[in-house]
C-alpha cells in the first residue's frame, strides 16, 4: 500500500508559491515542451449539429486566421444527437458520417492543422447500447442507480471487462484516424460509486484504472496529447496533470469570470497547461456582450485558442482575430517559460497581471478594467516582477486594433514609448491607460541598454 504524493510550497506571497509549483512541474521529463498549438474547438460553433460542409468551412476559416489544431467536440458517435443518449457507444455514427471521420480529418490536415477529438470514456448514458447490454459495468452502491448527473452515469473502469471495452474503442479510434489530441471530458461527480449493492467503494480503484488507461494510451501513441476537461476545472490535481498535457480551465468563457478562475488555477498549474480561449461577442454561458480585444487579452497568458463559429464573422473581424493569434504565437515561449505575476494594491476596478521572462528581459502585462474605477483618473498601477536595476522600454501594444477610447486625452506614454527603471515600474508605478470598463490593454516592458 502506498499513499499519494503530497507537495507543499512555503515562501513570501502567492506568486512565489506558484513559481515553485511551476518550476517543479516544468522539470518533469514528460512536460509538454513544443510550442502549444493554437486550438479551435467546435463545441460552441456547432454543438451537436455535425455537418461536413459546415465543419470544413469552419476549418478553412480557422486555418486562415492561424489556428494550428482543430478539435471536433461532442456529437460524432452513435445516437448522439443531444446529451440524453449515446455516451458509451464510441463508434462513429454512420448516419451523420457515412464515410467515417476521414473526409473531415483529411480536410483539416490538408489545411495544415492537427486533428483532435472529444471523448468522455468514463461516462455512459442509460439510453445507450452499452448501458443496456452491460448494466453491471455502472458504478452504483444501492439497488437503484445513483442520482443522475447530466443524464449520465459512471462506468466502473476497475471492472476488467469495462476497462477492456473502453480501452479497445480508444485504441481503435487512434489507430484508424491520425488523432493528435483527445479532449477527455468528465461531466459527472462520482456519487454512490460502489461495486454494486452491498459492495465496496470503488473511487480509488476506478481512479487507478483511469491512470492506467491514460498511461497505456500514451505508451501506445507517444505523440498523443490529452486534455483533462471535466466540465472545466472539475478534475485539476497533480495526479491527472501528471498524465495529461493541459486542463480546460472552465466551461464558462466569459472573460470577466475567467479572470478570477484563471488566476487561482495558476497557483498550481503552469499557464502553458491551462486552456484559455477567446469567445464569441455574446458569451454563450452568461449572455454578456464582450469585445474581441477583451476576450483575447484574457485568454492570452495560457494555452491560447478559440471557441467561436468563425464562419459567421466578417473580413475585418477575421483580420483582428488573426492579429491576436499571431501575437499569442509571438509570446507563447514567454508564457511557457516565464513567471506569472499579479499586481496587488491597485484600484479594485483594475486587474493587472503579466508574464515576465525568466531573465527579466521582457514582460507582457494585461491591464483589464473590470468596473468603473473608484477615482478618475485612477491611481498608478505597478508592473511586478521586473529587474529593479535595469531600464525598460514601455509601450502599449494593440493586437487586433485599438478599442475606441473615452473623450479624455490619452496619456503621453500611450502615444509613444517611455523608458523607465524596473524599480520605479514595480514600486511607484505609472498611470494606467484610459479605457472603458470591460476593456483590456496590453503593455510590453522590454529591457533597453
Amino acid at each position: 500500500m502506498s499513499t499519494p504524493w503530497v507537495m507543499g510550497s512555503w515562501g513570501d506571497g502567492l506568486s512565489e508559491l506558484s513559481h515553485r509549483f511551476h518550476d517543479e512541474w516544468r522539470a518533469r521529463p514528460q512536460h509538454p515542451r513544443r510550442p502549444r498549438p493554437v486550438t479551435l474547438n467546435t463545441w460552441e460553433a456547432v454543438y451537436f449539429d455535425h455537418d461536413l460542409g459546415k465543419l470544413t468551412e469552419l476549418a478553412d476559416v480557422a486555418a486562415s486566421v492561424g489556428v494550428e489544431r482543430f478539435v471536433l467536440d461532442d456529437g460524432w458517435f452513435n445516437g448522439r444527437r443531444d446529451d440524453t443518449a449515446g455516451l458509451g457507444d464510441w463508434f462513429v455514427d454512420e448516419q451523420v458520417w457515412p464515410e467515417g471521420l476521414h473526409p473531415l480529418v483529411e480536410h483539416v490536415h490538408a489545411a495544415g492543422m492537427e486533428f483532435g477529438l472529444w471523448v468522455e470514456p468514463e461516462m455512459v448514458n442509460p439510453d445507450s447500447d452499452l448501458a443496456r447490454k452491460h448494466p453491471e459495468w455502472i458504478l452504483q452502491a444501492r439497488q437503484d442507480l445513483p442520482p443522475s448527473g447530466r443524464l449520465q452515469q459512471v462506468l466502473n473502469l476497475a471492472h476488467p471487462n469495462a476497462y477492456a471495452f473502453i480501452a479497445g474503442r480508444l485504441h481503435a479510434l487512434l489507430e484508424e484516424y491520425p488523432i493528435s489530441y483527445l479532449k477527455w471530458d468528465h461531466n459527472r461527480d462520482l456519487v454512490d460509486a460502489g461495486s454494486g449493492p452491498g459492495g465496496r467503494n470503488m473511487v480509488h480503484n476506478h481512479t487507478l484504472a483511469l491512470y492506467r488507461l491514460l498511461d497505456e494510451l500514451k505508451q501506445a501513441h507517444p505523440t498523443l496529447e490529452i486534455e483533462s476537461c471535466a466540465s472545466g476545472g472539475a478534475r485539476v490535481d497533480l495526479g491527472i496533470l501528471d498524465r495529461t498535457d493541459r486542463i480546460w480551465t472552465s466551461d464558462c468563457l466569459d472573460p470577466l469570470e475567467r479572470l478570477e478562475n484563471q488566476k487561482y488555477t495558476s497557483l498550481l498549474v503552469p499557464p502553458e497547461m491551462m486552456g484559455m480561449h477567446l469567445t464569441s461577442p455574446v458569451v454563450h454561458s452568461t449572455r454578456r456582450t464582450v469585445s474581441l480585444n477583451l476576450s483575447a487579452a484574457v485568454a492570452l497568458f495560457g494555452h491560447f485558442g478559440i471557441e467561436w463559429d468563425l464562419t459567421q464573422t466578417d473580413h475585418t473581424t477575421r483580420a483582428s482575430i488573426a492579429e491576436w493569434v499571431s501575437f499569442a504565437k509571438d509570446i507563447r515561449d514567454l508564457v511557457a517559460t516565464g513567471r506569472t505575476v499579479f499586481g496587488d494594491g491597485t484600484d479594485p476596478g483594475l486587474d493587472v497581471r503579466g508574464m515576465v521572462a525568466a531573465d527579466k528581459s521582457r514582460a507582457i502585462y494585461a491591464v483589464t478594467q473590470i468596473t468603473t474605477t473608484i477615482t478618475s483618473p485612477p491611481a498608478p498601477i505597478t508592473l511586478p516582477g521586473l529587474n529593479p536595476h535595469i531600464n525598460y522600454r514601455v509601450r502599449i501594444i494593440h493586437p487586433g486594433g485599438q478599442d475606441p477610447q473615452p473623450g479624455q486625452s490619452p496619456l503621453a506614454w500611450d502615444r509613444q514609448e517611455s523608458v523607465l527603471n524596473g524599480h520605479i515600474l514595480s514600486t511607484i508605478g505609472l498611470r494606467p491607460p484610459v479605457q472603458y470598463p470591460q476593456q483590456a490593454t496590453i503593455i510590453e516592458a522590454l529591457h533597453t541598454i
